[in-house]
């Protein structure tokens, strides 16, 4: 059994550890997956674009049926707190907030509950940021087809197939598998990685899969275009092709732990052309340096 760490939390309306906190096992999040989860990055104490999160916290709630617990000055306040007792215990100012809605405790039966009471599960851990020689060499990914549910839009707790498609990464020493669904013709679609968005760089510009049911709107899918747009970087979002995935001069992760990441090796080859052929490029080290400008500029 793996030693669990002694990071503050909050369960509904009560602060302690993670080490000490209890669910029902009725609990549906607990039972059937039923449930929603954000994750806010901190840094230097101050919660980064905290109201794109609530934002799309309160989209995936909406999505699923579940009321929202809190608005926005609650989970404001909540946060706060969590991140604050753990810069108190560790010192630590740079952290991730995770934080979980579940449609409550009920008898197990699939139909929603007609009156949930949501629990609300928090808690702050010290943010594991990628290594400056992951930034300076760049990553390796792996492809595979993308074998999850239908609904990629809505955060959901359900993660077993992104914990299977991160599990083939993990067996090749890789840091991401990056998903590919089947099209009409044979042709295969870049949709997301297993727990990141991921970019493509061409001749230049940024290219993202369009937003829709197989892809999570990452909190970053409105950064990387502000950031572009700040930094004079063509943006587009349209489907992306495997051999255009694989073509790309560029191509790049992005999450609320890994920023912005250069990908230099896909599938065992180097990513890129030229002199620049399984090197982070130009357009990566653009994005990077405005990202890290963002998060003195968008934190509250």
């Amino acid at each position: 059994m793996h030693p669990l760490p002694d990071h503050p939390c909050y369960l509904d309306g009560v602060y302690g550890s993670v080490r000490e906190a209890r669910v029902s096992v009725l609990d549906r999040g607990f039972i059937f997956g039923d449930g929603i989860y954000e994750v806010v990055p901190v840094y230097d104490g101050r919660l980064f674009r905290f109201d794109e999160h609530m934002a799309r916290l309160e989209r995936s709630l909406a999505k699923v049926r579940i009321p929202n617990p809190h608005d926005r000055a609650g989970w404001l306040e909540r946060c706060r707190t969590l991140a604050a007792t753990l810069e108190r215990q560790t010192g630590q100012r740079d952290q991730v907030v995770y934080l979980q809605v579940t449609r409550g405790v009920a008898p197990r039966d699939h139909v929603m509950p007609p009156d949930p009471h949501p629990t609300v599960f928090m808690m702050s851990s010290p943010m594991k940021p990628a290594s400056a020689e992951q930034r300076h060499r760049g990553v390796a990914c792996v492809t595979a087809r993308d074998f999850r549910w239908e609904r990629g839009d809505i955060k959901s707790i359900s993660l077993l197939g992104n914990v299977l498609a991160r599990q083939i990464s993990a067996d090749h020493d890789a840091m991401e598998t990056i998903m590919l669904r089947d099209g009409s013709g044979g042709t295969r679609w870049l949709t997301e990685a297993a727990a990141s968005n991921v970019w493509v760089v061409h001749e230049g510009a940024v290219l993202g899969p369009p937003k829709s049911e197989h892809v999570l709107e990452g909190i970053r899918y409105e950064l990387i275009r502000e950031l572009c747009e700040d930094t004079g970087i063509a943006f587009n979002l349209r489907p992306i092709s495997e051999g255009e995935l694989m073509a790309a001069d560029e191509v790049l992760l992005s999450s609320a732990t890994k920023e912005v990441l250069p990908v230099t090796t896909l599938d065992g080859s180097p990513v890129g052309h030229g002199a620049l052929r399984g090197k982070p490029g130009p357009v990566y080290a653009r994005l990077y340096e405005a990202y890290q400008q963002a998060k003195a500029q968008q934190s509250i």
